[in-house]
């Protein structure tokens, strides 16, 4: 555990969820792979497109509509449906196959091991602070048993755009009513947890699990307030 600056009391918690409180990398390879599986196995005429077409099609999207960066879920039904139809599918067609596409995805995308060290330190933490989750991905927090440690779960697209825009960062601090100094944000990510946290006026905790050199990150434009590498650091930071 790390100081950069002495932190100020913290009255409550929010955390990142992929990649801080679980290893959200190989979940994310299988949840692609399903997709491309299904792809080929409904629908054989996506054959035609390699995995190269499918990843220029959602950044070109993406350029088209820039919300679908803000909401995975909704990027990912529509590249199905456009790539379906530049296919030739029917509105209809596509829409249907875009809709049972996403779901086989999510339903991958749901199978996540989490660590017992993480259950273990979130049932602490949320008996002596509030815990808000503040996700920009699509995990259904209470599928993988993490819901019930959280007052609030907050998941961009349906909330708001991505950290580090401020809507989910305001929207957490009026949630449980505690003045964003005394809010200690945690997450692995330095662009949009760290960054993202000090412009909204939190304290940030940067979750460094992979003995990573701050010094050498180049997304590290502002220095976290304290960095850990396991959960159960936050243990001695936040007063019983």
């Amino acid at each position: 555990m790390q100081f950069y600056r002495p932190l100020k009391p913290i009255k409550a918690l929010t955390f990142d969820l992929d990649d801080t409180l679980y290893d959200n990398r190989p979940v994310i390879r299988r949840a692609e792979q399903a997709m491309y599986d299904w792809l080929h196995s409904e629908h054989p005429v996506s054959r035609m497109l390699t995995v190269a077409d499918w990843m220029a099609l959602k950044l070109q999207l993406a350029k088209v509509d820039p919300w679908l960066r803000h909401d995975v879920t909704l990027w990912r039904f529509e590249l199905l449906k456009i790539g379906l139809m530049q296919l030739g599918y029917s509105l209809n067609q596509a829409t249907q196959a875009a809709n049972e596409g996403v779901a086989t995805v999510l339903a991958v995308r749901n199978q996540v091991d989490v660590p017992p060290e993480t259950h273990r330190v979130l049932a602490l933490l949320a008996q002596r602070v509030p815990l808000v989750a503040i996700t920009n991905g699509n995990v259904d927090a209470e599928k993988i048993g993490l819901s019930g440690y959280f007052s609030h779960l907050l998941q961009a697209g349906r909330d708001g755009a991505a950290k580090p825009a401020p809507d989910m960062f305001t929207r957490a601090a009026q949630l449980i009513n505690v003045p964003r100094e005394n809010i200690l944000h945690v997450g692995d990510h330095l662009h949009t947890d760290v960054t993202g946290a000090l412009l909204n006026g939190y304290q940030a905790c940067w979750f460094n699990d992979l003995d990573r050199c701050l010094q050498r990150e180049p997304r590290a434009r502002r220095l976290p307030d304290i960095e850990i590498s396991s959960l159960a650091a936050l243990l001695d930071v936040v007063a019983k």
